[in-house]
């Protein structure tokens, strides 16, 4: 079996796992937000961190980035398991058609797999729903756990789309919202692109790197959310 998975979150700039090929690339009726709690890789029970899900949205898209894995049944299953331990905060595998840049009638790709989260606060306890920017944006500045901070997976997602050539705007706000939190100076403009940054930076470069950190950080560890 041959598979492909889309990866709108972390997965974008580290998808940590073996793959054969990697195409940019975008889902229809789905955007990105972040309403789900990471209480392991970013965050604690205690302080659960904001990381992305998709929500169903029609006429959105929501670009990102497909893999497959190929190469018989051992080196898929790997893979799979890999994921499913990462991104175990997700409870549900939806399967969706994949379009490339340019080609917005034929899909690229049929079955491409994503991992998705319930909307509802009852059956899903990781589903945190919706808030006001400023309340995310306290919260994402003051989470970490053991992957790291969650300012940080925010700014180093903000990159990736810089990257890839399709910057979020909703990122990108929510992005300046945590800067304004942590007193990084002026915010960045919506349309301000991020000239010559460095693909290890997790910070854009306009912005200066505040010299404190908020929390004494734990050893990184290879899973992310």
């Amino acid at each position: 079996m041959v598979f492909w998975v889309f990866g709108y979150g972390s997965l974008v700039w580290n998808p940590g796992f073996e793959f054969d090929e990697k195409i940019i690339g975008y889902i229809k009726d789905y955007r990105r937000v972040f309403d789900l709690a990471c209480i392991d890789h970013r965050g604690t029970p205690e302080s659960p961190a904001r990381t992305c899900t998709l929500e169903e949205k029609e006429g959105a898209i929501c670009w990102g980035a497909a893999y497959c894995v190929k190469g018989g049944a051992e080196k898929e299953k790997l893979a799979m398991q890999y994921l499913e331990r990462r991104e175990c905060e997700y409870d549900q595998k939806t399967l969706v058609n994949f379009y490339k840049e340019g080609e917005t009638l034929q899909p690229a790709l049929t079955g491409v797999i994503v991992f998705t989260s319930t909307p509802d606060k009852i059956n899903n306890k990781y589903y945190l729903g919706p808030a006001p920017l400023e309340d995310m944006a306290r919260q994402i500045a003051t989470a970490y756990g053991p992957c790291g901070n969650n300012r940080d997976y925010l700014f180093l997602l903000e990159k990736a789309m810089y990257d890839i050539g399709h910057e979020d705007d909703y990122v990108i706000e929510l992005a300046n919202e945590v800067r304004k939190v942590l007193g990084m100076g002026k915010a960045l403009p919506k349309d301000k692109k991020l000239v010559g940054a460095p693909s290890q930076l997790q910070h854009p470069p306009h912005v200066p790197i505040p010299t404190l950190q908020l929390h004494p950080l734990p050893e990184p560890i290879a899973l992310d959310s």
